[in-house]
């Protein structure tokens, strides 16, 4: 394992290495999707055909095995020489089942990011301004779409589509606790971005209608809640949700469950 973290691996963005608090990419779209698979793959061992696979996909050429080995033996001296002194161990290593990554879990950004949304989820019941804060950090480990310039392989693809819905959901998780947590003026902006940006989220149109009415905006919570419906049923024939439903009747009513809980004041 490596010794001491200040080597980081990056895969919530750009694929590359963090020394000094200096990003480096790693050159060659190969060596790029080859250091991405063993990140993504948990510290569990890739054999050479999923490699093979991931590199260059169903179709890999009859010199698959000899360039394999090459860009393996490329991309561990560029870790080696990134991460460690002679004695240290490579960071890229041989088994029989393939090939693996010796990292600390804590070195990988996606394994930071997954700790401090379980650690918020946790506290959310009891200390929602804890619970901000550590989604806060978790968001602010992202530099992009994950795996953006090595995401070619199947593996890869899989990965960065459920990051991308990782990503989202922890978003909706940090506006909602804003609006708790925070002044809600100050949220309703990232939620009409967002809900731009992600049109067919219906939490997103949901929170942003509750923030308008705390703020005293139910015209607009409403005029919010038309909008969406009308293009659900003019692009997709189909109703707002239930909950989304709920909560327009809700804001018209001005019901007392909108206000603030007391556990989040």
């Amino acid at each position: 394992m490596l010794e001491e973290t200040n080597v980081r691996f990056k895969v919530l963005g750009s694929v590359g290495v963090e020394t000094g608090g200096r990003f480096r990419s790693i050159s060659g779209s190969r060596q790029r999707s080859l250091l991405a698979s063993l990140l993504v793959s948990s510290g569990r061992p890739l054999s050479a055909p999923q490699l093979y696979t991931e590199l260059w996909g169903e179709n890999p050429p009859t010199t698959a095995e000899n360039s394999l080995q090459a860009h393996v033996y490329r991309l561990r001296r560029t870790l080696h020489g990134l991460a460690g002194s002679e004695s240290d161990p490579p960071l890229l290593a041989t088994r029989a089942t393939g090939y693996v990554l010796n990292i600390r879990p804590e070195a990988l950004d996606l394994n930071v990011f997954r700790d401090l949304t379980a650690e918020a989820r946790a506290a959310a019941p009891y200390n929602p301004h804890v619970a901000y804060t550590a989604l806060d950090k978790a968001l602010n480990l992202w530099r992009g779409s994950p795996l953006q310039d090595a995401a070619s392989g199947p593996l890869c693809q899989s990965v960065a589509l459920q990051l991308e819905e990782e990503y989202l959901s922890t978003l909706e998780e940090k506006l909602a606790l804003g609006i708790d947590c925070d002044d809600p003026v100050r949220v309703i902006g990232e939620l009409k971005r967002v809900s731009i940006i992600h049109p067919w989220r219906e939490r997103i149109t949901e929170m942003l209608m509750l923030a308008l009415y705390r703020c005293g905006r139910q015209a607009e919570a409403i005029e919010a809640y038309n909008r969406v419906r009308s293009r659900l049923v003019d692009e997709l024939g189909m109703e707002p949700s239930q909950q989304l439903e709920l909560r327009f009747r809700e804001i018209l009513n001005q019901a007392p469950s909108l206000h603030l809980s007391p556990l989040a004041r």
